[in-house]
């Protein structure tokens, strides 16, 4: 498997991954996000500032990056700049099938993005994957598994997820939604001719929403690469919005609110990578002291009192404006 690499990696910042969703595409959801991006969200301004952030993150020792077919153009800002840096050849690259982004490059869209997990979009998504990534595809992932999602049960979906692992690329899955956990038990259970398809999960995990924590645990037990998105919740948990208990434990620290939220997440046992969604480079670098961050009994107890109703946090989460 592709993660054997950052396994074997001696620096800590291995195990965090940098995430594109907030710099591929002009709208995101992400709090804080207008004051995080210029004024001008031309296609070549984020390009430019993802080139930037890969630049950084690959520098002080992250070697994973995910992208997705939803998330504007980052496949093509991503695959741009591994051309152009041709001796980078210790990454691990994932991305995401199953959403297809809709908004033109606008911010003022009425949809951003719209999920089909049929395999005409699978085949149709994989195509355009490939033919920006290439072989430096290591992962492709269904985007944002639920229970009832037909990915878990269409047979000729799985079986040519099979051909394509069987062609070199990790299949996984990501989760979303207030059912993760019976989401991701639902797709350990998915197997093709007796062996398991999945062999990596994407959840959200963070100090507001912990509710995957068991599943996941399950997941990786099973051999599954955990791969943790929204450590962050959003932005929730960063600077200002932050809830006054981590802003507390950051000032114990002398860190930012984003490394202590980052931090509870990197000390699950099953947290194999924890991505990063920075949008500027200072914020990268301060997501980056996480794993420096030694979080007590007390300061757990503190965090741990913050977690939410899954509905509720979910509910939340869906009232997020796209700046």
């Amino acid at each position: 498997m592709p993660f054997a690499r950052l396994a074997s990696a001696t620096t800590p910042t291995c195990h965090i991954g940098l995430g594109l969703a907030a710099v591929g595409r002009p709208g995101y959801i992400n709090l804080g996000r207008e004051r995080d991006l210029p004024a001008d969200r031309s296609v070549e301004a984020l390009r430019e500032r993802t080139h930037e952030l890969l630049d950084a993150a690959y520098a002080q020792g992250v070697r994973y990056f995910d992208a997705a077919r939803s998330y504007g153009r980052s496949e093509e800002f991503l695959a741009g700049w591994l051309t152009a840096r041709p001796d980078v050849t210790d990454v691990v690259i994932g991305s995401k099938w199953g959403y297809t982004y809709t908004a033109a490059w606008r911010t003022d869209a009425e949809a951003h993005e719209i999920k089909d997990h049929s395999l005409a979009t699978f085949e149709r998504q994989r195509a355009e994957t490939a033919e920006l990534l290439g072989d430096r595809l290591d992962l492709y992932q269904i985007h944002s598994v639920t229970p009832d999602s037909p990915a878990l049960t269409d047979k000729e979906l799985h079986a040519r997820l099979a051909e394509a692992a069987a062609q070199g690329v990790t299949i996984g899955f990501s989760t979303s939604g207030p059912a993760q956990a019976e989401a991701i038990r639902a797709a350990l259970g998915v197997t093709v001719d007796g062996e398991p398809l999945f062999r990596t999960v994407q959840s959200t995990y963070n100090v507001l929403e912990t509710s995957a924590g068991p599943a996941l645990a399950e997941a990786h037990d099973a051999g599954l690469t955990v791969i943790v998105k929204e450590g962050m919740a959003n932005g929730r948990l960063a600077g200002e919005n932050a809830p006054a208990a981590v802003r507390d434990v950051a000032e114990a620290e002398g860190l930012g609110a984003d490394a202590v939220a980052l931090a509870l997440v990197l000390r699950q046992p099953w947290a194999g990578v924890v991505l990063s969604g920075a949008a500027t480079v200072t914020q990268l670098a301060s997501n980056l002291h996480a794993p420096v961050v030694d979080l007590d009994e007390e300061q757990l107890a503190r965090l741990a009192g913050l977690a939410e109703e899954p509905t509720a946090y979910w509910e939340r989460r869906g009232q997020l404006p796209w700046h």
